[in-house]
């Protein structure tokens, strides 16, 4: 049987991809096909989510397995088939291509096409721009010009974080009478 799904973004609204594959095809090979369209690195990590009507992610294929103990099946993406967990049409699923940001492409199964096979699966139709593969985050600011303390400044430098004012113990004078174990004298409610 064939699998045909429509791919598109939520990021690019003009693009789409329609992707043709046998149902015997394992989800490595839909996850390449999808990045080879799109021109994104195999390199990263990324997962496709078996969704419910709502998108609401319900099952995991995960490129490789973590290592994580768990009572939640994990499905890998080599040796898991497309009609282990994909069967009717409509279905949705989720791939997540960029685990840092939780980017992803939404996907349906648009229609199945009994009696026949596909022995590589092909990207039939591609319309738009994808979104990029992946977002550059800004640098943190650096300091510039940042004056640093000596032993000759130091007194300044205290002065300015902790105020001019010389410490006074008379300040703390009730504090050795306060009861602690009095909720009344508790003003804080420790």
């Amino acid at each position: 049987m064939i699998y045909k799904f429509i791919v598109g973004s939520e990021e690019v609204e003009n693009f789409k991809l329609e992707i043709a594959i046998d149902s015997t095809d394992t989800f490595m090979r839909l996850r390449n096909v999808i990045l080879d369209a799109v021109g994104y690195s195999k390199d990263q990590m990324d997962s496709f989510y078996i969704c419910d009507e709502d998108w609401v992610k319900e099952k995991e294929v995960t490129y490789m397995d973590m290592g994580t103990d768990s009572d939640i099946d994990i499905w890998i993406m080599d040796e898991t088939q497309l009609d282990e967990l994909i069967e009717d049409e409509g279905q949705r699923l989720k791939f997540v291509f960029d685990y840092m940001t939780e980017r992803y492409f939404l996907m349906k199964l648009k229609k199945t096409i009994p009696g026949r096979s596909l022995h590589d699966p092909l990207c039939e139709r591609k319309v738009g721009t994808p979104p990029v593969e992946s977002i550059d985050f800004d640098p943190m600011p650096t300091a510039v010009n940042t004056k640093i303390p000596d032993a000759a400044n130091i007194e300044e430098l205290d002065a300015e974080f902790y105020g001019e004012n010389a410490y006074n113990e008379d300040e703390l004078d009730n504090f050795d009478e306060m009861d602690i174990s009095d909720p009344e004298n508790d003003k804080y409610n420790f």
